[in-house]
């Protein structure tokens, strides 16, 4: 029992003493700092959390210009949804009007009756699209230039984030001696199998 005790302690002291190491290793580069970010704050708009957006977050957080940056380009993001999706709102439920329109058309039954009511709802329709063509123009400018604003905003994450990601690379250099040491290892096992019978 006391054997057991006195392995208790020592495993733990060891623990405690490993843990004390690496609280106290210094971090040089901002991929280490990020560790296991999961806030909402570090995922992308388009919500998966990619290394990229993980490390810029990381490299902006105590950045006031670049937070302001990328709290613009959220908004603009926010903003274009919710203004967009009023004009589409009302642009649907004109698409939906007509088309139900025309299918009601088909049932009625006077030939002559259904043939001037599908010219009066096209007369209608073809109005109405003419009267929303340059608003649906200036919606589709909207989204090419949202488009835009993600592809110039990414390639400034990326740009931002490549001398960071470098940094971690020198900091964490690739060794082989210890693959060497492993493959080794796995041979001399390999070869007492080979010749075990």
């Amino acid at each position: 029992m006391k054997k057991l005790f006195f392995a208790s302690v020592i495993v733990l002291s060891l623990l405690s003493c490993r843990e004390n190491k690496s609280d106290n290793s210094p971090v040089d580069n901002v991929i280490d700092n990020t560790g296991s970010l999961v806030s909402g704050s570090l995922k992308s708009y388009r919500g998966d959390e990619m290394t990229v957006n993980r490390i810029y977050f990381e490299l902006i957080k105590n950045d006031k210009s670049l937070t302001a940056l990328n709290s613009k380009i959220v908004n603009s993001f926010e903003e274009t949804e919710k203004t967009l999706a009023v004009y589409r709102n009302i642009l649907n439920t004109s698409t939906s009007y007509y088309q139900d329109a025309h299918q009601q058309a088909k049932s009625i039954t006077d030939s002559l009756v259904r043939q001037q009511v599908e010219k009066e709802i096209m007369a209608s329709s073809d109005q109405y699209d003419l009267k929303v063509k340059n608003i649906e123009e200036r919606m589709d400018l909207i989204n090419k230039n949202k488009e835009t604003l993600t592809s110039l905003y990414t390639a400034f994450k990326i740009r931002k984030t490549l001398p960071e990601i470098e940094k971690y690379q020198n900091v964490h250099p690739l060794q082989k001696d210890s693959l060497d040491h492993f493959i080794n290892k796995q041979n001399r096992l390999l070869e007492e199998l080979k010749n075990l019978k």
